[in-house]
């Protein structure tokens, strides 16, 4: 970052900043000399911009890396202080004006009440009058924040609370008035001082540095650019730090293979069985089959063997990133047996995973990292793994983001990745350090093109696509208010006791609270009851369940959606916020609806075939030029429930076809948008409600084949195979016809009983 650009921020105090640097270009060092520089800043009358610069760091455990980089650049008593033991220190080191203080975000929610008591502690000592509830605490201060990873854990109510803390003061100021002029009571003040604290705050200036940027992101501390977009204040992209050798490209030596599974059902029955949980399980089942394990962490071994072991002077270190812990454990138990059965002296291995994990096939047998690590876990896997000792490090979720190991030159993906997890879990080979000239990927899993897209949005700029538009709020909440779940009256009543002031609570408000949450559970327990005598059991549960899990989606959307956009819009609407306050408790005691069978397809199902194919090898080429764009909120509505049942004789079949192909499990979701535009196309709904099944036929083929040629830049291998390849293309007609054709007609069945139901009513 240029040093003269920090004197910008002299005149523009109050301001939010991204800082987008590419991961592995020196974040800490750049923190570091930041808040140093923020800490001293002086105006043109020389007096401080900041009191202090409140640094966060989204681990919950302190970035002991970040701690040491900004204690280097001051070396003075009492100038730096890491917040490390409880929440009292973090109020008194901002009572008293701590130049730079490092913590994490989650002691926010509870400082407010510890600056009260120590201010009442303190009065008492020197023997004067204790301070009242709504005295000040940081009178006049300004701050500067510096958040160390930017993204979506910073726009939630934590991060709310961060502001309510540190701009306290102007917000019960703001507050007050507003309600004095109103002539509002204490509760409705309260209402005002949440709705405040969400907005731009005008004592904190925030400086928020991200690799990988969300949507969220950027509406939240961009810059408005020339098109009125919001950009990043400041970017090191990852095309300028790899060309400037700073970090190295993790994609130039990227190998994909491709794994091929038959299934035989080995038992005589053919049960019924819920397609979606089933199709779960079986996939479950070939990914965690042993021969699949052993044959990848063959090819892995002895990869890692020839090629990886000599590079960086013999130091070069392997990741394996695995789909589940149990996945891990797998992967831990092949390497350690295949290394064994080889006698080979010259690897060894750790892994990685939170909790316990238990065993599969015997419940009674569990594992955790220091049962399979030799007492190693935690905290020492990474200074273990930094030794020669260990050369591979097998992980579950753990070690992808943060991880600073310049030594690691190898990973071995058997885990779907895309978006900014791909960019993230990848982009810890790109360290640099002496002797490190490449790196290597080898994918089990995804799609070099998915890769690809996922890393185009943060090779250089990167910017939001249509911005959310504020009025979805308004849509959303008259569904809900429509929705006859809730009461308008119990929503007031809720809030009237949840903003009460601390003077007002009585040890009753939690009763009462609950109480009338509890209505509005009972009445989302009995949505669609009125229907049950006159449909059919089965259909009556479906109807129900979707109408329940529709009302549940209304309403998450809504909560987050709020939560977001009220950070960027000022909305002065209270009821807003009274609903979006009900809706998140409300949200935590919505019964689930019942999870259905659980499947284990061990006895039942049997692995015929088997093959494992390289399909791709070579650098993945990222374009000059192109801005990333990032999708935002811009619609509402949730996704309806459906129990599809199939034999499971059938959905191995389907299976089979797919896992014979090249096409990947990502390659459904296009065939699902054709489908259901197919389904919405009005001239194709005539034509199934009118017409027998082989009369649609004629003019379902022409519609489905200009559907296909909309599509073709989505998805140009599924496009090609169909308009070239006669029998797919019959097969792929055929399929789509029938399920299009009885989804119009079910659907149409269901509008008229409706319309019936209500003629009846009439």
């Amino acid at each position: 970052m240029n040093p003269n650009r920090s004197q910008n921020i002299v005149s523009a105090t109050r301001t939010n900043y991204l800082i987008q640097h590419s991961a592995g270009s020196g974040k800490s060092n750049s923190i570091g000399w930041l808040a140093h520089r923020l800490a001293f800043l002086h105006d043109k009358d020389d007096k401080k911009l900041f009191d202090s610069v409140v640094v966060i760091t989204d681990r919950v455990v302190l970035d002991q890396q970040l701690q040491e980089t900004i204690y280097q650049f001051e070396h003075k008593h009492g100038v730096v202080q890491k917040i490390d033991e409880n929440t009292a220190q973090l109020a008194k080191a901002l009572r008293e004006g701590v130049p730079i203080i490092v913590t994490t975000l989650q002691k926010f929610p509870f400082v407010t009440e510890q600056m009260r008591k120590q201010a009442e502690e303190e009065a008492k000592a020197k023997g004067l009058p204790v301070p009242k509830e709504d005295a000040l605490t940081l009178p006049g201060k300004q701050y500067a924040v510096i958040i160390d990873e930017a993204h979506s854990s910073q726009s939630g109510e934590t991060a709310t609370e961060l502001k309510a803390v540190l701009a306290s003061d102007h917000i019960k100021k703001k507050a007050k008035e507003e309600a004095e002029a109103q002539g509002l009571d204490d509760a409705e003040e309260e209402i005002l001082r949440t709705m405040a604290k969400r907005g731009k705050q005008p004592n904190i200036s925030f400086f928020a540095f991200t690799a990988t940027p969300k949507h969220k992101t950027l509406e939240v501390f961009g810059t408005k650019g020339p098109e009125g977009k919001p950009i990043p204040f400041h970017l090191y992209s990852m095309r300028q730090a790899i060309e400037e050798g700073f970090i190295l490209d993790v994609l130039k030596n990227y190998t994909t293979y491709k794994t091929y599974f038959g299934l035989i059902k080995s038992v005589e029955s053919d049960p019924q069985v819920e397609k979606h949980k089933a199709a779960k399980a079986l996939a479950r089942f070939m990914t965690l089959h042993p021969h699949n394990i052993a044959q990848k962490a063959e090819v892995m071994i002895e990869h890692f063997r020839a090629h990886t072991r000599h590079k960086i002077g013999g130091k070069a270190k392997a990741m394996v990133v695995t789909s589940s812990r149990l996945h891990a454990v797998r992967y831990k138990q092949a390497f350690d047996k295949y290394i064994a059965e080889n006698g080979y002296t010259d690897l060894d291995t750790l892994v990685a995973f939170s909790g316990t994990v238990v065993d599969d096939l015997d419940k009674n047998i569990t594992y955790t990292e220091g049962s399979m690590n030799k007492g190693i876990s935690g905290k020492e896997i990474p200074d273990k793994f930094a030794s020669e000792e260990y050369q591979v490090l097998i992980a579950a979720d753990k070690f992808q983001t943060g991880f600073d190991q310049p030594l690691l030159h190898t990973m071995y993906v058997d885990k779907r990745l895309s978006g900014i997890q791909a960019v993230q879990t990848l982009s810890r080979l790109n360290r640099t350090c002496q002797g490190k000239e490449d790196t290597f990927v080898l994918d089990f899993y995804n799609d070099r093109k998915e890769i690809l897209d996922a890393f185009q949005d943060y090779y250089e700029v990167t910017t939001v696509g249509d911005e959310a538009d504020p009025q979805q709020l308004y849509v959303l909440q008259g569904e809900l208010n429509a929705s006859g779940v809730y009461r308008d009256s119990e929503v007031e009543e809720f809030c009237c006791v949840f903003f009460a002031p601390r003077h007002q609570q009585t040890p009753t408000d939690h009763a009462r609270i609950n109480a009338l949450m509890d209505i509005a559970v009972e009445r989302f327990k009995a949505l669609k009851d009125d229907l049950r005598s006159s449909l059919p059991e089965e259909e009556w549960k479906q109807t129900k369940i979707e109408a329940q899990e529709e009302f549940r989606g209304k309403l998450q959307v809504f909560r987050n959606l709020y939560s977001f956009l009220s950070q960027i819009i000022p909305y002065q609407d209270s009821d807003l916020e009274k609903l979006y306050t009900y809706a998140r408790f409300l949200l935590k005691k919505l019964p689930r609806p019942e999870t259905g069978p659980e499947y284990n397809f061990d006895d039942e199902v049997n692995l015929k075939f088997y093959r494992l194919q390289k399909i791709s090898e070579g650098r993945i080429e990222l374009k000059a030029g192109e801005h990333g764009e990032l999708k935002g909120p811009t619609s509402v509505g949730t996704g309806k429930y459906r129990k599809n049942e199939i034999d499971l004789s059938q959905l191995i079949n389907l299976l089979n076809e797919r896992f014979g192909t090249n096409f990947k499990p990502a390659d459904q979701l296009f065939f699902d948008s054709v489908r259901e535009e197919a389904v919405a196309d009005s001239g194709l709904r005539q034509a199934a409600i009118a017409n027998t099944i082989d009369n649609f036929s004629y003019v379902f083929k022409r519609a489905l084949e200009g559907l296909f040629i909309d599509r073709m830049e989505q998805n140009e291998d599924i496009f090609n195979r169909y308009m070239n390849d006669a029998e797919f293309q019959k097969v792929v007609e055929e399929t789509l016809k029938h399920q299009v054709y009885e989804q119009i007609r079910e659907e149409s069945k269901e509008n008229q009983k409706a319309n019936d139901n209500q003629h009846s009513e009439k």
